[in-house]
């Protein structure tokens, strides 16, 4: 595997890193999901040593995700107060490859500004899980309405006028208030700037999917290759650097149903120091939208323009159509990566705990497949 010094290698370095560690371990035996039992155990092991006398209770599995094994535990000290907590581990391989440290670190500097699990303790090398592993602490709520059926968490929810008057300016608020987080002042070793020239960022970002492409790539996908190439010829400026979440939007949030009131953002595993217009382009992703009466609203919250509109007057910014166009297609392109090379490597090395999840995702190629032919087809203004 190249380094940074080559161009098509030009990354983050702890993304360097975590591709290098997904490459190591293509080849190791099947993944096997962890045991309550043995999952009790470890925590046990590890409590004994982080705060001793502790007791844990109450260890389940957490339903859902693709990238995580979870479980939500109790723990009583010695004065017996009970506390539940969530304990986040990596399988062998995930529907994304993040770092756990990066997770911890972001978590931390959003405390008092945006609602969001407070990250508690770690095992970054897997010494006592067999897996790198946080534990933060557990938040109440819900990532969609009770009466939304069985679908994937933020595909497609619809929340209803009500909860959608509730949550929308909240959710404009906190992506507001992550923008403009002084990330020079925070405490965030393992995040890298792009600061060598005004392309970095666009590249970073770039080159990373490219090389997970390359890495975990089925079969040449056409459009996947035409889309990489326009990418590279179009690399936005980035004139203002800011914290991105990189999976912002509806199902990556948890509410209180009956208030409205938004509990936590969640899955902040994929941030990174760059532009704001990423993060837009990932908000405004049809997959995470819904329609009604013809109308389409990212996130099931506003209306494209409205979006813009409402993201310009609550930040001060100016968005740039080119760039915002930029990441669009961007996040297509990702969208593809994830589903159809990540995702189906993963399950097809039997390397994570949901294959049939990750083998059901494949499905959404089709409609990353028509956004980039779409996106490419309209252009900037349209």
């Amino acid at each position: 595997m190249a380094t940074a010094d080559d161009p098509e290698w030009d990354m983050e370095p702890t993304c360097l890193a975590a591709m290098r560690g997904r490459a190591e371990r293509r080849n190791m035996p099947a993944y096997s999901a962890r045991k309550t039992a043995d999952v009790a155990d470890a925590l046990s092991r590890f409590f004994a040593e982080v705060k001793p006398g502790a007791q844990v209770s109450g260890v389940h599995r957490m339903g859902g995700g693709a990238s995580k094994e979870q479980f939500v535990f109790a723990l009583a000290d010695e004065g017996g107060a009970l506390e539940r907590y969530v304990l986040r581990m990596d399988p062998l391989e995930a529907i994304t490859e993040t770092d756990r440290k990066r997770e911890f670190e972001i978590l931390n500097a959003v405390q008092g500004l945006i609602p969001a699990p407070k990250p508690l303790w770690m095992d970054e090398d897997g010494a006592i899980f067999g897996r790198p592993a946080a534990i933060m602490a557990f938040v109440g709520g819900v990532t969609k309405p009770s009466d939304a059926g069985l679908k994937v968490s933020g595909l497609g929810t619809s929340l209803g006028a009500r909860l959608r008057g509730e949550l929308r300016g909240q959710f404009m608020d906190y992506l507001v208030k992550l923008h403009a987080l002084d990330w020079r002042k925070a405490d965030l070793p393992s995040f890298a700037a792009p600061e060598a020239d005004d392309t970095q960022a666009a590249r970073w970002s770039l080159n990373y999917w490219k090389q997970l492409w390359r890495l975990d790539g089925i079969e040449p996908i056409p459009i996947v290759s035409f889309a990489e190439q326009w990418l590279t010829d179009n690399q936005p400026q980035t004139h203002e650097l800011v914290l991105t979440h990189c999976d912002f939007r509806t199902g990556n949030y948890l509410f209180d149903e009956a208030t409205g009131t938004m509990t936590a953002v969640l899955d902040w595993e994929m941030a990174r120091i760059g532009d704001f217009h990423e993060d837009l382009g990932w908000v405004l992703m049809q997959i995470f939208g819904s329609y009604e009466d013809g109308t389409f609203r990212a996130s099931d919250l506003y209306e494209r323009e409205e979006f813009i509109t409402a993201y310009e007057a609550a930040s001060g910014r100016t968005v740039n159509r080119a760039s915002l166009h930029y990441y669009d297609v961007m996040s297509s392109w990702k969208c593809y990566i994830i589903t159809a090379a990540n995702g189906m490597s993963a399950a097809r090395a039997q390397h994570n705990h949901q294959d049939v999840l990750l083998t059901f995702l494949a499905a959404a190629n089709a409609l990353f497949s028509n956004d980039l032919c779409r996106l490419l087809a309209q252009g900037a203004d349209a």
